[in-house]
């Protein structure tokens, strides 16, 4: 079908992550869930096919492509199954390194990115805390500076890559009497630095293959340099990069669920009932066409928002509904898949279970859909 969207190097870029999902992930994924994480091995072979810096200038290594390329990948990568996989990637792609492609030196740039394009180094951001996630303003870790240096103390929770990351992009309060918003600055921090620790890795409801964990900042020296963009304006920096972040959730919800259905429609075909094959029954059929046209709708919408945001459109507001609407229908999706599985459904043996588990975040991370449409109804 004819996508006015795209164009055919994201067709191409389509096919390329389709098959790498098919050859080097869905015959590991199972394996990676019970260890807890994905192998280094595995970042590296997407860096070496060019998927970790899409949207990354070309002069260090990356195809400067625009956020629509992300979307492509982010919706394969869902396709996958395994979502721990799919956001240990888009962590380190859009959500933690963009930190540094926008707001970093030439300096930092040169010294940090061609790893991170390439797998070598993994990158993890760390804004939220224990008592402040959506609300960033709010974040209590402290940074002061001290001659050449600045030294931060605080704790962060719930970071993605935090176990196994190597470089972290971390918010902290530069100025405590300021406004909240006006306050926070960004650092970068490598992992080895004295007083900055893993506190625990995290088990989860789902995502089991993403390392999660919480961390610690005790008197952490980092130098002057580490900066990262202008002092005190790291909230606006956070802020501009959640509009890819939830671009990227959105087209990963749309992913799973797009996989979801196909699974169900393929497993009520073969599943005979009542004298014939479940999906013979009006019943299922209805359930199915329904949700269909949930996700299909999803779907376009992601493309057009990645879309819009690719010509440079202020659309906060185009993106809060996207992400409330498709996290909410990749939920509702996956809950319809499960039922339609019946008991096999729910154990633990069966991929639908899983995916339903990993679907549970999508409405929580990257902004709770109760702050999106809190956002909508700001510009209505």
């Amino acid at each position: 079908m004819i996508n006015p969207y795209f164009e055919e190097e994201h067709r191409l870029l389509r096919d390329q992550v389709r098959k790498f999902v098919e050859k080097e992930i869905v015959p590991h994924g199972e394996a990676w869930e019970e260890q807890g994480y994905v192998p280094r091995e595995l970042l590296l072979k997407m860096g070496e096919l060019g998927f970790l810096g899409l949207t990354h200038e070309e002069k260090y290594g990356g195809s400067q492509l625009d956020v629509r390329a992300a979307a492509v990948l982010a919706e394969e990568l869902g396709r996958s199954s395994f979502a721990g996989v799919t956001i240990t990637t888009l962590v380190h792609t859009n959500m933690a390194s963009p930190h540094l492609a926008l707001a970093g030196s030439d300096e930092q740039k040169q010294q940090y990115l061609p790893d991170i394009i390439a797998g070598k180094k993994i990158t993890a951001v760390c804004v939220t805390e224990p008592a402040a996630g959506s609300d960033v303003a709010g974040i209590k870790a402290r940074a002061v500076r001290d001659g050449d240096d600045w030294v931060i103390n605080g704790s962060k929770m719930f970071i993605t890559n935090g176990v196994h990351g190597d470089i972290f992009f971390v918010a902290a309060k530069t100025d405590p009497d300021a406004k909240g918003s006006r306050g926070i600055s960004m650092f970068i921090v490598e992992k080895g630095t004295p007083g900055f620790e893993i506190g625990r890795s995290l088990k989860k409801h789902g995502w089991r293959s993403s390392d999660t964990a919480e961390l610690f900042f005790d008197n952490v020296r980092v130098p002057a340099k580490n900066l990262l963009g202008e002092e005190n304006k790291g909230f606006y920096a956070v802020m501009k990069n959640f509009q890819h972040e939830r671009i990227m959730l959105s087209a990963m919800g749309v992913g799973e669920a797009q996989k979801a259905l196909d699974m169900t429609i393929e497993n009520v075909k073969q599943r005979q009932a009542f004298g014939g094959a479940l999906f013979d029954k009006d019943v299922v059929r209805d359930k199915l066409a329904r949700a269909q046209t949930k996700v299909s709708l999803a779907q376009n919408y992601t493309y057009y928002v990645a879309w819009l945001d690719a010509q440079g459109a202020d659309c906060i507001k185009e993106v809060s509904m996207l992400k409330a609407y498709a996290c909410d229908i990749a939920n509702e999706v996956m809950y319809d898949c499960l039922q339609l599985h019946g008991g096999m459904g729910f154990m633990s043996e069966s991929p639908i279970e899983r995916m339903y588990r990993d679907a549970r975040v999508l409405t929580i991370g990257g902004g709770a859909t109760e702050v999106m449409y809190g956002e909508v109804a700001k510009r209505l």
